[in-house]
């Protein structure tokens, strides 16, 4: 993994009301190249950044210092937290949308999380994707983005299946591991699309079951201090 181009983009300001980084979100870019996505996240008119661009082959652009408010979560929340971009610092993956994503690439991805993590002291429950935080809005990083992967190597977390749930409970148990308040055919999609990639059908006792294990391991702000 390479390092250049140290934080180009003219798009960030200061975190608001003294924040600090206690979130992470990655994004794919939906852009056909990573050429083509760097300039988009330098253009002022564009009015959107994030803190690092990975591409295909694991090179690593920094885009935005880290201590600065970059612009790449818009509208959204992740438990009490609504202004995201103050909370957290954006990822974004070269990647159309409809692509795997190339080892070189994840390998890198994972070199920059356990970093950040160490060093923001960012819990792995918080490393969240811009679907998670947006439902119904966007659907990235997508269900190509390998989550378990990142949760073996504990840089994201993973749920399981340890007992049975009521359905009538998927939606507190979602909101209590940080989903945000939406309607419930969109937290449905956005969870699927992170923890069961593929599945279709009305919410069942799996989905509850995994939203249960979730909510009972890692409460969103649980502890937490407002920072």
């Amino acid at each position: 993994m390479r390092a250049f181009a140290a934080h180009p983009s003219p798009n960030f300001g200061p975190r608001r009301h003294g924040a600090l980084p206690d979130l992470v979100v990655i994004h794919y870019t939906a852009m056909p190249s990573c050429a083509e996505a760097a300039a988009r996240l330098c253009d002022p008119v564009a009015e959107v950044s994030a803190h690092y661009l990975i591409d295909v082959d694991g090179s690593l652009q920094a885009l935005v210092p880290e201590e600065l408010r970059a612009w790449h979560a818009g509208a959204g929340a992740w438990g009490a937290c609504h202004d995201v971009n103050s909370r957290s610092i954006g990822i974004e993956l070269a990647n159309a949308g409809n692509d795997p994503f190339p080892e070189a690439q994840m390998q890198a991805l994972e070199v920059v999380l356990a970093d950040l993590m160490a060093r923001w002291q960012i819990v792995p429950e918080r490393v969240i994707g811009h679907s998670d935080m947006a439902p119904g809005r966007k659907s990235d990083p997508g269900p190509l983005f390998d989550w378990r992967r990142l949760a073996d190597r504990g840089l994201s977390v993973w749920p399981m299946v340890t007992q049975e749930a009521d359905p009538a409970e998927f939606r507190a148990k979602a909101r209590a591991f940080g989903y945000p308040d939406v309607a419930q055919e969109d937290l449905l999609q956005a969870f699927r699309l992170r923890f069961r990639p593929g599945f279709s059908g009305p919410l069942d006792a799996v989905d509850a079951a995994l939203a249960a294990d979730l909510a009972a391991h890692w409460p969103v702000d649980c502890g937490r201090p407002d920072r």
